[in-house]
């Protein structure tokens, strides 16, 4: 009875090894039993026909491609998931797990990166290269010890000032009302300490806000006004440049980890190489929007360097106010250290 019982015993070993085998010979030779697909959900705020939203339908295709299909990348284009604290909240709650996010919906994430759209501190192109070269790592950590990764970061342009009524001065602004949109509180509140008659406006509510005379001026990038036509209202833009927006790709921490280490590295470089190639795009795009709004009656007011300096002296005026409460102190102050040494070497 016993040899009979180890008989059994043997017989049902030997077939579960046979039957182990057989399933893993499977799952190796047949790709639907081997392939685990990823499907991740990423918001983006911006319209699919700009660059943005072409290089990220060109990422998505890369990354189907890097990892065999097992990784597929839904672009949800448009601002469709809502304004940027929907797209954050979203994010926390794993509705989506990537998105597009300016500084403003950076800021929900991280409050130290709006220092970087702190208005007239970084002034342009070079000036912005330099700080983010200095400052990406060290943001990125913040970030990423929210529980995201960043995978990328580009330009979104330069904000700037339109209005119904030439502007070179801050004391031009302040015969005006400016349009506000509720998701720009941070800039906002350094326009009301800055004396400007601040006025709320829905984001789709700015040409009728215009053509009513409810605002006289917004502040918006190029690009934006571009977008709706508000420059055949508000058909001044002057020179200075306000602030710079920046965007950032990041991606769910939970998420990004669910993908095989084998293909991480490449996903980052396809990130990375799109980020290099949509700030080329957006400057362009920038220059050429402005070109061609010129052609339909924008002027630029072009400012003197004098007139610009009444800029930075009113915001310096205001700007202890500023820091440690609406801008990071240490991050402020590492930025103005950045630039001070650079204009210095450039006296």
């Amino acid at each position: 009875m016993a040899n009979k019982n180890s008989r059994t015993w043997k017989s049902c070993f030997c077939f579960s090894i046979r039957f182990v085998l057989v399933l893993v010979l499977l799952f190796s030779i047949n790709p639907l039993f081997a392939q685990r697909k990823i499907t991740i959900k990423m918001a983006s705020p911006i319209p699919e026909n700009t660059p943005w939203g072409a290089v990220l339908n060109q990422m998505a295709n890369d990354w189907r491609k890097i990892t065999n299909g097992e990784v597929e990348l839904i672009i949800y284009h448009n601002g469709v998931i809502g304004n940027e604290k929907d797209v954050v909240r979203s994010l926390r709650l794993n509705q989506i797990q990537a998105a597009v996010l300016s500084t403003l919906g950076l800021y929900e994430i991280t409050p130290e990166i709006m220092t970087l759209s702190c208005p007239f501190l970084i002034r342009n192109d070079s000036e912005l290269d330099l700080v983010l070269a200095g400052l990406k790592v060290d943001l990125e950590e913040k970030i990423n010890s929210k529980g995201y990764f960043t995978l990328a970061w580009a330009r979104v342009g330069w904000v700037k000032f339109f209005s119904k009524s030439p502007i070179y001065v801050p004391a031009d602004m302040k015969k005006q009302k400016l349009g506000t949109m509720a998701d720009q509180a941070e800039l906002n509140q350094v326009f009301k300490n800055m004396g400007f008659q601040m006025i709320p406006v829905g984001t789709n509510d700015i040409l009728i806000a215009l053509n009513s005379n409810l605002v006289d001026a917004v502040f918006q990038s190029p690009i934006a006004v571009g977008s709706t036509q508000a420059f055949g209202l508000a058909n001044n833009m002057a020179s200075i440049n306000v602030a710079p927006f920046i965007g950032a790709i990041i991606i769910n921490e939970r998420t990004w980890r669910t993908i095989p280490d084998k293909y991480r590295p490449q996903l980052i470089e396809s990130a990375r190489k799109y980020e290099r190639q949509l700030d080329r795009e957006v400057k362009k795009l920038e220059d050429d929007l402005i070109k061609m709004m010129g052609n339909y009656g924008l002027k630029v007011n072009q400012l003197t360097a004098e007139q610009e300096q009444l800029w930075y002296d009113e915001i310096g005026r205001v700007m202890p106010s500023l820091i440690g409460t609406l801008f990071d102190r240490s991050i402020y102050r590492r930025i103005e250290a950045l630039l001070q040494d650079y204009r210095n070497r450039r006296r």
